[in-house]
């Protein structure tokens, strides 16, 4: 039976547990760890000394080893403290918990997402999630269309009910929405062209944490997954460059492998600007003053600027403007100006969005 109930809000998060007749004698910190994999042991130990963790009509706390009987109902709480916080060279960032809403009606919602703020819950992310904020907002199931990198920020759809989600992620499944994604990034020896369309395969031989790392295969290959993405450089100035990127497939790091594997990897991408050791010691909050140079900003300088889609018979438009963490990244390295940037992004956008109705 496992799970009973899960409760997700943006301080708190509440699971109850039906204990099964294979686990009878299970202790309880094995238990807990089954439903929480990216706990460790001792996180898990900690909780149910903290009293976090209830077992039904057994009154009192209880300790790592106590031993479960079946048709135990286990409750585990999980209180938002810090376990989200994000750090950048020793300072607590101030996070935007509030997604601004771009469209909205009683079926459909188009969110500008803020930087960390994941899709929904997985992981240790459990709070600071699009459909959690949604769900506490209306009391009721918020489903996730589609999903962007944590540190992405920009245009992300959500539904209301099972019926638009499923629409509206059978589209992106089929590739037939039309995305566009603004990008800061530092030239290399391997940027040679301002426009170019990459269609490296992708994917990880990897196990382990190191698959979070995608390697790129050619074309040809018969590894990886298939991967489209057209770019096109905007501005340059010194060794920076500002441009869009549209991916005609969705797969995971598409947009940053392929920037990189053409000499634009994006600022502040500490896998693919970095390697996978720095991404760890990013990860692990002990990462060295010169991790912190090479990225200059805390995260990657990527934001889902429009998509293009279906929605009620009509092809639909969504657009956000820069947030203003890239817009201050912007005003550091190039001398036009924000509005005149965001003047030119937005009008080859809608040059891009028209070609591909003909």
């Amino acid at each position: 039976m496992g799970i009973l109930t899960k409760s997700f809000r943006t301080s708190y998060y509440q699971a109850k547990y039906f204990v099964d007749e294979d686990q009878h004698g299970m202790r309880l910190d094995q238990f807990i760890q089954i439903y929480m994999e990216s706990f460790s042991r001792e996180e898990v130990k900690r909780k149910i000394k903290d009293g976090d963790v209830v077992i039904k009509d057994r009154p009192g706390k209880h300790r790592p080893n106590t031993k479960l009987h079946h048709r135990d109902i286990v409750t585990l709480t999980l209180k938002k403290t810090t376990q989200e916080d994000e750090w950048w060279n020793g300072s607590l960032l101030n996070l935007q918990l509030k997604p601004d809403i771009v469209f909205e009606d009683d079926h459909l919602i188009v969110i500008s997402k803020p930087a960390y703020m994941a899709a929904h819950p997985t992981g240790k992310h459990l709070f600071n999630c699009a459909t959690v904020y949604f769900e506490e907002k209306y009391e009721k199931t918020i489903h996730s269309i589609h999903r962007l990198d944590r540190e992405t920020s920009g245009v992300m759809m959500l539904a209301k009910d099972p019926k638009t989600a499923h629409l509206m992620t059978d589209q992106f499944d089929k590739d037939l929405v039309s995305k566009c994604y603004m990008f800061v990034s530092k030239k290399n020896e391997d940027y040679a062209q301002s426009e170019f369309v990459e269609e490296a395969r992708l994917g990880t031989n990897e196990t382990g944490l190191k698959r979070v790392y995608i390697n790129h295969f050619d074309k040809n290959s018969t590894e990886g997954k298939h991967a489209k993405t057209t770019f096109k450089v905007l501005f340059e100035e010194g060794k920076y460059a500002i441009g869009l990127a549209f991916p005609k497939t969705g797969r995971q790091h598409q947009i940053r492998v392929h920037e990189m594997i053409n000499g634009l990897p994006l600022v502040g991408d500490k896998l693919y600007l970095g390697n996978f050791k720095m991404f760890q010691r990013f990860k692990d909050n002990i990462a060295s003053e010169e991790d912190h140079e090479l990225m200059e900003i805390s995260r990657h300088a990527l934001h889902a600027m429009a998509l293009k889609a279906c929605y009620q018979g009509q092809d639909k438009v969504f657009k956000t403007s820069i947030p203003n963490d890239l817009g201050q990244l912007i005003q550091s390295k190039f001398s036009n100006s924000i509005d005149e940037i965001e003047k030119e992004l937005f009008l080859e956008i809608d040059n891009y969005f028209t070609k591909e109705l003909r």
